[in-house]
Parts: structure tokens; sequence; C-alpha cells
């Protein structure tokens, strides 16, 4: 077994996202914990699998750790968008500041693109209807990115931490709101803020049952002003199998759509199909 296992892959531009995004209050958990769901999710064509297809575990039961598809399965990739909110962070919303983005929602339908929203449970309770939303669109799914957006490593670009002892009960608290705001179906898909994690956050999550999933490109959108740059990092990153990074966080993020609304006919033009993480985890199980 290795004695660390640690991904932090995100840019800077990523990085001061998650600190600008990060002032988090206390991570009790408030609600009775329950297990992360291993529940069916809609495909795009409206077809619902029998169970949301999830990796084995690791080393010692560890929680496994996605990045990418299959390089050779098909031309297919996975666009994922974090849908941060902090839990102090209601009053700022109060006062206007908007931590979600229905342009860039809209756009994705109208365009017709599945995608991953890696949902803060902080973020749910401030927009359950657009949570909902979301959840209820067959093109997309919900998967989980902590509740109040602590970091699970003791060094993760000056994130404040979540205990090792309260790590589950944060991953089982956004569950927990994503139910209460009538989220269908929330995948079992965990994505650990900043990207950072090591073996003891493994360890301590292994019991939700969740599959741990980062990404192999970073899109920069974070805090970026110029779209154009954002989608040619993309396009340039992009291969067979990729996970994508980007934000559903207008504030954070105000150029996101405008990207993808190049993103999108660009990677199409170049043979690829969009689809969501739960297809790619499904290749990588050699279930088609």
């Amino acid at each position: 077994m290795t004695t660390l296992v640690r991904r932090a892959v995100a840019l800077c531009a990523l990085a001061a996202s998650s600190v600008a995004l990060a002032a988090c209050g206390a991570t009790e958990p408030g609600q009775t914990p329950r297990p992360a769901p291993s529940a069916p999710s809609a495909t795009a064509s409206g077809a619902a699998p029998d169970r949301a297809p999830t990796l084995a575990p690791g080393p010692a039961g560890l929680t496994p750790v996605f990045e990418h598809g299959p390089r050779a399965a098909g031309r297919t990739i996975a666009l994922t968008f974090d849908a941060d909110m902090t839990a102090d962070q209601g009053p700022r919303a109060a006062a206007g500041e908007r931590f979600d983005n229905p342009g860039l929602i809209a756009t994705l339908r109208k365009l017709d693109v599945p995608a991953t929203v890696f949902m803060t449970g902080r973020w749910a309770e401030e927009y359950p209807d657009a949570a909902r939303s979301i959840g209820e669109d067959p093109r997309f799914e919900i998967a989980n990115h902590s509740y109040s957006h602590y970091a699970y490593t003791d060094d993760c670009y000056g994130l404040p931490s979540v205990s090792e002892d309260r790590m589950r009960a944060d991953v089982e608290r956004a569950y927990a709101a994503f139910e209460k705001a009538g989220v269908p179906d929330a995948m079992p898909y965990f994505r650990f803020p900043g990207g950072c994690y090591d073996e003891a956050a493994l360890k301590a999550l292994r019991a939700t049952g969740v599959t741990a999933v980062q990404w192999d490109v970073v899109s920069g959108d974070a805090f970026a002003t110029d779209a154009g740059a954002v989608a040619r990092q993309v396009l340039d990153g992009a291969r067979p199998g990729s996970v994508v990074v980007m934000h559903c966080t207008r504030s954070a993020a105000p150029v996101t759509e405008e990207a993808v609304r190049t993103i999108v006919p660009a990677l199409r033009k170049q043979g690829y199909r969009f689809v969501k993480v739960s297809e790619l985890i499904g290749a990588a199980n050699g279930r088609r």
C-alpha cells in the first residue's frame, strides 16, 4: 500500500478559486448520516441503467479514484462543472452575488450536451429549484463536492480543512442537502475540494461507497476573463476519455458559458461525443 496517494493538479486559477470559495463555517452534519447512494441515473437518451457504475475499491478497500476514461474506447469526453458555495456565503448571495449560473445550464441544454455537476450541499440549499431542475434533466447528473468546500488534507492551497473524523459526515451532509432540495438520484461520485486528497481521506470515505472523480484537463476558467483562452486550454488538452473540470459559479467563473459555446462545436467537429462521467466509468468497467 502506498503511504501517500495524493492528487492536487489544479492550476493556479483553480487554486485561487478554491481559496476564494472556501471560507466555510462549521461542517457539523446536523442531519442523520446516510450512506452515499448507488442510484440509477438516466442517460442522455432517456434510458436508465440498473445501477450507477462505480469503480472497485482500491488496495485495502480504499476509496477508488477515477481520472479519465479509456483512451481507446472511442472519442468520448466528459465536461464536469463544480458548483461551489461555502457555508458562510449566504449573506453574499442575499446581497446579489451569483454562485449559480443559469445561463451556462441553458447553453448546455441548447447545445444538447450531457454533463456532470459536482455540487456542494450549500449550493443546493441556496438554489434548490436549480439543483432539482438539473437533477431532473436526463442530460445531466449531480455528484457530490462536499457540503461546504473544506479541504480533505491540511495543505490544500490555503483552504480550511475538515478533520479526518468528520470527512464522512461532510459527504453525507451534502447528500442530505440534495435530498432536501428534491434532487433525484444523486450519483455516488465525489470530487475533493481543491482536488487534494491523501490515503487518510480515501480511508475515511470508503464506508460511503463513493468513487472519487478527479480530472485530466483543467480548463482554467476560475476567475478567467478571456473565454478564448479557456476554450484553447480545453481544446489543447482534450483526449479520448478526458474529464474536463470547469465551474458552475458565475461570480468565480464568469466566462465559462462563453467558452463552452466555443468548446462544444470545436470538439464535435473533431469527432468527440459528450458523455456524463457515469458513462466513462461504465466504459472503464468494460460496460458499454
